[in-house]
């Protein structure tokens, strides 16, 4: 979704009131990258980090090695407002790491900020996580029976300890042996004085590749951080791989057996950047053209003007006018540069939580007959206002709303934070009961069988939060607690 519910708080008053407001929306956790053999391998991570900002907006970090130390420098905050050059010259080396927060599992301060750096027997790490830990509660818990001391309330802190715990006398097989007793999606970046390790889960929930860059090796989230800094994509790193960057090259380990491929599908319907290639060099605009171009053969409708909900729903209503034959055009205005605070006027204004992010192009639209291309709806608030605005505000005649994925049912524990079931409304509402809470005068979703049409080899996807078929299982006792544990 564009923007989704939203809760206020009133901070100051009488005249002007002060308003802070957290946005209710699916987001993805994080997003890491990492450079091994560059000089000014801190610079290049923060450009990285740049690229990769749409994937967590509540932190980031940079740790770096000089081949003898690690120094780490993060903040709450975006990229570009955390580093300046005074920060980055502060990271010396041709090592670095970095990652980009949006919590999900521990809360928003930067104490849950990664890089998480730590000391212990064989040296200094670092590591940066995207994923989340199924079983990382238990694991926490028995952890603080063994003595563990946790400085912060992030599952990825429960690597650390898991590697710091081990037995083992060899560093790699202490982190075979850690991530052998986790659980969930990981996506992982773990620096040594003298190199740089790259680690996925066994069933490649989240992306992760491979690049170079003047001779440097270069390990990103997606490939728009490589387009960024001009490096050349290499390849993905395999589920279950351990790929080991030092002085010696690159050694690649099948370290974790991998039981099947589960690609979170939502990459490519929300999270990743439209000019990133995922999952095997499948293209994110592309995909998502095709979502609205099977929807449009799915749900053709009698209608004037095709609009996007801006901006991750631009793509989808490309490819539906496209099939359809439907004029398409910029409806909705979005307002790039709201912040999470700002002062509303003492007046209220109908709306305002929506009309301050997108608003509607009147001229264009009085009249029309309109088909709304969505990526997702969760709760159905926002839908509902955007149904309404449209109708007020832009003079709307008829308002159908298309979806181009299909209903949200169950939520993720993978690194997505989605709402517990009870709070999504497709979980609850039939399509018709939905409609009418939006007020829209027609509601349709993509298929679950057209997004499956789209994606090859659909079989390696997890698809979740549509079918309710989780891939990497847990005690169906702990639904509700997990649910609270990752909100």
């Amino acid at each position: 979704m564009a923007l989704n519910y939203i809760i206020f708080s009133v901070i100051e008053r009488p005249i002007y009131a002060k308003i802070t407001f957290v946005m209710y929306n699916i987001h993805e956790e994080c997003g890491v990258f990492g450079v091994y053999g560059h000089p000014e391998a801190a610079n290049l991570t923060y450009l990285g980090l740049y690229a990769l900002q749409h994937r967590g907006q509540e932190g980031a970090g940079i740790c770096s090695s000089d081949g003898k130390q690690l120094q780490v420098e993060k903040s709450m905050g975006l990229v570009a407002d955390i580093f300046s050059e005074k920060r980055l010259r502060r990271l010396p080396g041709h090592i670095a790491i970095g990652h980009n927060r949006y919590s999900t599992a521990g809360s928003s301060v930067l104490k849950n900020v990664q890089p998480i750096v730590a000391n212990f027997a064989l040296g200094s790490l670092a590591i940066a996580h995207n994923g989340n830990l199924v079983n990382a509660v238990e694991l926490r818990t028995s952890l603080e029976g063994e003595g563990a001391i946790f400085q912060s309330t992030s599952d990825s802190e429960v690597i650390v300890h898991l590697i710091a715990h081990s037995k083992k006398n060899d560093f790699y097989e202490r982190v075979i042996h850690a991530l052998k007793e986790v659980s969930g999606a990981f996506s992982l970046l773990i620096l040594r004085e003298k190199e740089l390790i790259a680690v996925r889960d066994p069933y490649g929930v989240r992306p992760l590749c491979l690049g170079e860059v003047d001779g440097a090796y270069v390990v990103a989230s997606e490939t728009c951080a490589f387009d960024l800094i001009n490096a050349t994509y290499i390849r993905d790193i395999e589920p279950g791989e351990m790929l080991t960057i030092n002085e010696h090259g690159l050694k690649s380990l099948k370290a974790l057996i991998s039981p099947r491929k589960a690609f979170c599908i939502f990459e490519f319907i929300y999270f990743s950047r439209p000019d990133s290639y995922i999952f095997g060099r499948l293209n994110v605009n592309e995909i998502r053209k095709e979502f609205g171009r099977q929807l449009a053969r799915e749900s053709n409708v009698g209608a004037d003007l095709v609009i996007p909900v801006p901006d991750s729903g631009v793509p989808a209503a490309l490819g539906f006018s496209e099939v359809s034959s439907i004029p398409f055009d910029f409806g909705l205005i979005r307002n790039h540069y709201v912040g999470r605070t700002f002062i509303e006027p003492k007046q209220s204004i109908r709306h305002f939580g929506v009309k301050i992010k997108l608003n509607p192009v009147r001229r264009l639209l009085e009249g029309k007959r309109l088909v709304v291309i969505d990526d997702s709806i969760v709760r159905g608030t926002t839908s509902k206002k955007i149904v309404k605005m449209l109708r007020e505000g832009g003079g709307a005649r008829e308002v159908h709303l298309k979806i181009s994925s299909p209903p949200t049912i169950g939520p993720c524990f993978y690194g997505i934070d989605t709402p517990t079931r009870r709070e999504l409304i497709a979980s609850t509402h039939l399509i018709e009961e939905i409609r009418k809470y939006i007020t829209a005068d027609s509601l349709t979703y993509l298929s679950i069988e057209g997004l499956k049409k789209i994606v090859p080899d659909s079989h390696n996807y997890c698809a979740a939060c549509f079918d309710n078929d989780y891939p990497i299982s847990f005690p169906s006792e702990r639904l509700e607690q997990m649910e609270f544990f990752f909100r």
